[in-house]
C-alpha cells in the first residue's frame, strides 16, 4: 500500500483525470503482483479518486471497486427541530478493482453546492458481519442527514453508530466540507485566437492585480500570462481563456481546446524563441498542465508577497 500511495501522489502531481489515473494505477498493481510472485490469487486493491474545483464547484470522481461517496447538501432549517440535510450517493460507475487489467474506468462529474459534506469511506465501515450493507448505508445516510455540522464530530458519530464494537477489518473515513471561491477572487477573460490579444491579456492582468493590491507581482505575472497566452494562441486551438485565481497563492491558468503537451527545451544562444516555459518556471513556484475532455489548462502558481491576503 505504501508503494501504491507513492504512485497515486506521482500521478496526481501531473494532473491526470481520475479515470486516467486509475488506469495507470491498475498497471502498477499488475506489475507489483508479477514482481512479488504471489501465490495463487491476484494482487488487487480498490481506490476512489476525486478532484474538486473550488471555482466551478465541479467534483470529478472515478472508482475502482470502491464504495460510492455520499454527499450531504448544506443544512436547511427544520422548523422547530434540528437542521436537516438531504443526502445522496454520487452517481458514479464503479469499475473493477485495481490489478485485473483490461477494463475501462469512467469519470463522473457533478456540481456540489458550497458547504456540502462529502463522505468517503472504505468498505470496512459498511460491510461487516451482523448487518447487511444496505442497512449500513441507510444508517450512514441518516447520520449524515441529521448529525453534527462539524466534519470532525460527524466522523465520531458515524463511527459510533456504524461500528459500536471493534471492527474486524481496517476502516478509513474522511468527511470534507466543500468551499467555493467568490467572484472577487477569480477573474476570467475569453481571448480570440489572435496574437494581438496578448497585449489585452497583459492589461487585464495588470488591472486585476491592482484591484487585488498585488502590484508587486505585476511584472512577473504579466510575463507569465504573456508567455502562456502566446503559446495557447500559437500552438493551441480556440477557445482560449485566461483565468486568474487569488487564494493562498496567485494562480494563472490559460486553457485551450488542444491536447498538445507543452514541454520545456533548452534554447541555443542565437535562437529567437524556445524560452517561454523556462521563463514561466523561473517566476512561478510551481507550474504544470491539466488535461480534460475538451483540451488542456496550463497553470503557473506564485507565492503572495508578505503581508498580502
Amino acid at each position: 500500500m505504501g508503494r501504491l500511495r507513492t504512485a497515486v501522489r506521482a500521478f496526481a502531481d501531473i494532473d491526470l483525470m481520475p479515470d486516467e489515473l486509475l488506469t495507470h494505477l491498475d498497471d502498477v498493481v499488475i506489475r507489483l503482483g508479477r514482481e512479488e510472485e504471489r501465490h495463487a490469487g491476484e494482487t488487487s486493491a480498490t481506490c476512489l479518486y476525486a478532484i474538486y474545483d473550488p471555482v466551478s464547484r465541479l467534483c470529478s470522481v472515478a472508482s475502482a471497486g470502491h464504495p460510492l461517496p455520499a454527499v450531504a447538501q448544506p443544512s436547511s432549517p427544520g422548523g422547530d427541530g434540528p437542521a436537516s440535510r438531504s443526502v445522496d450517493f454520487l452517481d458514479v460507475s464503479v469499475g473493477p478493482p485495481l490489478g485485473l487489467g483490461g477494463f475501462p474506468f469512467e469519470t463522473a462529474q457533478c456540481e456540489l453546492a458550497e458547504g456540502s459534506l462529502l463522505a468517503l469511506y472504505t468498505d470496512g465501515l459498511v460491510a461487516h458481519s451482523g448487518r447487511d450493507v444496505d442497512s449500513s448505508l441507510t444508517m450512514l445516510r441518516d447520520v449524515l442527514g441529521q448529525g453534527s455540522d462539524s466534519p470532525e464530530e460527524l466522523c465520531d458519530q458515524l463511527l459510533a453508530t456504524l461500528l459500536p464494537t471493534r471492527p474486524a477489518d481496517d476502516v478509513a473515513l474522511l468527511v470534507a466540507r466543500t468551499r467555493a471561491l467568490d467572484h472577487d477572487h477569480v477573474a476570467v477573460l475569453d481571448l480570440p485566437s489572435d496574437p494581438a490579444a496578448v497585449s489585452g491579456a497583459r492589461r487585464f492582468t495588470s488591472d486585476k492585480l491592482a484591484d487585488w493590491g498585488l502590484d508587486e507581482l505585476s511584472f512577473s505575472t504579466e510575463l507569465v500570462v504573456s508567455e502562456l497566452v502566446t503559446n495557447a494562441i500559437r500552438y493551441g486551438r480556440s477557445p482560449v481563456q485566461l483565468r486568474l485565481i487569488l487564494q493562498d497563492t496567485l494562480t494563472c491558468e490559460v486553457s485551450d481546446a488542444s491536447s498538445t503537451a507543452p514541454h520545456m527545451r533548452r534554447a541555443r544562444t542565437f535562437d529567437e524563441g524556445g524560452r517561454g516555459l523556462l521563463l514561466v518556471a523561473q517566476f512561478a513556484g510551481r507550474w504544470g498542465a491539466r488535461y480534460h475532455r475538451e483540451g488542456k489548462v496550463i497553470w503557473a502558481e506564485q507565492a503572495l508577497p508578505s503581508g498580502s491576503q
